[in-house]
């Protein structure tokens, strides 16, 4: 019996656009071998959107749910922004956002999961999603935050309907604050990490790789004004001060104001509301942030399609 590995489920999901329990279990039934696998999968129905599969899909819908104390986003791409306004793919986003707010905090997980309502998983409803639209579509990233008592807000930047947009955000807040409050509060740090886009909640919490390749660059340049070790050092420092404030969410300039910092606004309102309010954590999603998008020659392609080239 040949051994199934994660490299041979990849390549087969790949060909097929079929979900990955179906293609596990496809070569298992074939012994390892991914063309048997292809038209096992094919016989099955479960292939229908084969020929899709390979195309780049860049476009599509980041979707926000939120609960209380909980807060989930996911990304699925599609190839046109046209289908991203589709009722049916915007009502697929919603539902998947759900099932990763109750749990499925990862692509994995909500590929896997039963999808609300239907009695089948995510992955198979995608499948059938894809062959009735007729685009590929990929279930992209997929996270989860939550605290032990606060909220978990929200912000959708140019929403395309309630909950779903090209910029999604969320942000947690731990204190026993008044709910309603902690929300309107954190809706605006949300809008602030929509526009600044920092990295991380705290310098604490700025991985230390990046920190030291930081300092690297820093001493080099300030080693080349010529000036003693004891002014270099305390340059490196000045300097690495205004990293912080260009990379951590506290250290930055709150753009609902335009004048304090995030951490001053924290504690102000903490203040206001009588209770201490923490940001543990917070999470920005961009639509397609990492994906090559293939810039195809339009002429051309038509050409070649009718014979032309």
């Amino acid at each position: 019996m040949a051994q199934i590995t994660a490299a041979l489920v990849k390549e087969l999901r790949e060909k097929t656009g079929a979900g990955m329990m179906d293609c596990k279990k496809a070569l298992t039934k074939n012994d390892g071998d991914v063309e048997s696998a292809v038209d096992w999968l094919r016989k099955k129905g479960l292939a229908a959107a084969a020929k899709k599969s390979g195309r780049v899909a860049v476009e599509g819908l980041i979707a926000v749910a939120t609960q209380g104390v909980s807060g989930a986003v996911v990304e699925i791409n599609s190839e046109t922004d046209f289908v991203a306004r589709n009722q049916t793919f915007q009502d697929f986003a919603r539902k998947a956002a759900e099932v990763v707010l109750a749990g499925a905090d990862s692509v994995e997980a909500l590929t896997t999961a039963d999808y609300p309502g239907a009695g089948h998983a995510v992955s198979e409803e995608m499948t059938k999603l894809i062959a009735t639209i007729g685009e590929n579509m990929v279930l992209r990233r997929a996270a989860r935050l939550g605290v032990d008592k606060g909220v978990v807000a929200s912000y959708v930047h140019n929403q395309t309907a309630p909950g779903l947009g090209k910029i999604a955000v969320l942000v947690a807040l731990k204190s026993a604050g008044d709910p309603e409050k902690l929300q309107a509060f954190g809706r605006q740090l949300a809008m602030h990490v929509a526009a600044a886009s920092p990295q991380a909640v705290s310098p604490a919490d700025v991985d230390q790789g990046a920190v030291e390749r930081e300092r690297a660059v820093l001493s080099d340049q300030a080693k080349a004004s010529g000036k003693p070790e004891a002014i270099i050092a305390k340059m490196v420092e000045g300097r690495l001060r205004k990293y912080y404030e260009d990379v951590c969410l506290l250290e930055q300039v709150f753009v609902i104001d335009g004048e304090s910092r995030v951490k001053k606004a924290v504690e102000a309102f903490g203040k206001d509301i009588g209770s201490p309010v923490e940001v543990t954590a917070f999470l920005r999603m961009q639509l397609g942030e990492g994906i090559k998008k293939r810039e195809d020659d339009f002429v051309a392609e038509v050409a070649a399609t009718a014979g032309l080239g």
